[in-house]
């Protein structure tokens, strides 16, 4: 590593970017500069405003604490004279973030992130007294790093493309961290939360948890600032693990909450037989199917490890000082009845591992009725699978089993 100060840069100032990797760079104390692209010109304002400094609203067990951020530079990539001190920030920066929407984002606008990151590439690559740099894919994608490595890789000629590997290493992430951003005054009011910085209409609001899973560093003698990450030498059972479990269950409890009348997630908590209901689509189909799958790997796919993960799980999805809204977690139902997403592909999971999911059925049937489809189950969901009905029968068997949850939750109303 040479003698260059070591520099973060971050791309998105949201709840994850503000309150995970920009804050856990900072609490490192091994960064000399902490930079962040953001196009939103009101909060870039603010910022520079408050003179680099942000606060964080962290919910813990036990109450909301609340961390200051400092000496932080933010630069809007559409204003040119900040694209280039941007492009030179990433140029000799040892860690970059991407905290985006969504990998859609990776080549939106201009410049956009690839062709900034590519920027930094050629010149690590022409100058050996840059640093090495390992890029944290922060969306909600199980590939954004190669979605990313792609975008960046096609910019670069032959040769750079070649060499591009020595001095770069884009990681998945698997982050279970609950997070928001809040800008409706009143609610910032009623909840009594920091702002970002003072007097502006924008609080971020994160739980403490700061657990995550990184792909395994290979870049020869690295080493991160950033320490409290975790790196696996295989991530794909832990995104299983986030998407069939966390996030399914997270759904589920959400929709079914929903049709109780409940606005905020902590509301379930007061329900023991919604609780019972999560936590044995938990352990009985999604842990079961997991634990099958990847037995053996690690000590979370075990009957003790996954139960901790899930009971630990359903506690923090409860947290009172998260404030965790229903509308927030149902949100987007047709992706999250899609063919491979939570609900669906839980039960697909657990089918492919001989259990009828028959609790996901009653989360997908109460997400299906949101929808207010005038066709009915089969054709509402066919149009959501355009997949190949692979293995053949499994789509009329996963109707099936949502529409007799269905009958089964309507039952219970009436």
């Amino acid at each position: 590593m040479s003698a260059v100060p070591r520099t973060f840069v971050g791309f998105g100032f949201g709840a994850i970017q503000g309150g995970l990797f920009l804050y856990e760079a900072f609490r490192s104390g091994k960064f000399k500069r902490l930079v962040v692209a953001e196009v939103v010109p009101e909060v870039v304002a603010a910022v520079r405003h408050a003179q680099g400094r942000f606060r964080v609203n962290i919910a813990t067990r036990t109450g909301i604490v609340v961390q200051e951020v400092t000496s932080v530079e933010i630069y809007n990539p559409t204003v040119p004279a900040d694209a280039l001190a941007l492009a030179d920030a990433l140029a000799e920066a040892s860690e970059i973030a991407t905290a985006l929407p969504s990998v859609d984002f990776y080549q939106r606008g201009e410049p956009t992130v690839a062709g900034l990151i590519a920027g930094a590439i050629q010149a690590k690559l022409a100058r050996k007294d840059l640093p090495s740099a390992i890029v944290y894919t922060g969306e909600n994608n199980n590939h954004a790093a190669e979605i990313l490595q792609k975008l960046c890789y096609e910019r670069l000629d032959g040769p750079a493309r070649a060499d591009a590997p020595r001095s770069v290493q884009f990681l998945n992430t698997v982050i279970g961290k609950m997070s928001g951003v809040v800008t409706a005054p009143e609610q910032i009011k009623a909840e009594d939360l920091a702002c970002l910085v003072e007097n502006a209409p924008r609080a971020l609001l994160v739980e403490e948890f700061n657990r995550i899973l990184i792909t395994q560093i290979r870049l020869p003698g690295f080493k991160r600032g950033i320490e409290v990450f975790i790196e696996k030498p295989d991530l794909l059972p832990f995104e299983e693990a986030k998407l069939y479990g966390h996030n399914a269950v997270h759904a589920l409890m959400g929709y079914l909450a929903a049709r109780k009348g409940c606005r905020f997630m902590s509301e379930a908590a007061d329900d023991p037989a919604l609780m019972k209901l999560a936590r044995e689509a938990f352990l009985k189909e999604s842990g079961a199917a997991l634990i099958a799958r990847y037995k053996g790997l690690d000590p979370l796919f075990t009957p003790a490890g996954y139960q901790a993960y899930a009971d630990d799980l359903l506690e923090r999805m409860t947290n009172p000082y998260l404030r965790d809204r229903i509308e927030r977690v149902i949100r987007d139902t047709p992706r999250k009845l899609s063919w491979d997403d939570r609900l669906i592909g839980t039960m697909r999971l657990a089918l492919d591992g001989g259990i009828t999911p028959r609790r996901f059925a009653l989360g997908a049937a109460a997400a299906l009725d949101t929808l207010s489809s005038p066709k009915g189950a089969a054709d509402a969901l066919n149009q959501l699978w355009p997949a190949p009905d692979q293995p053949p029968g499994r789509k009329s068997e996963l109707i099936r089993l949502i529409t007799e949850a269905q009958a089964q939750l309507k039952s219970k109303k009436s």
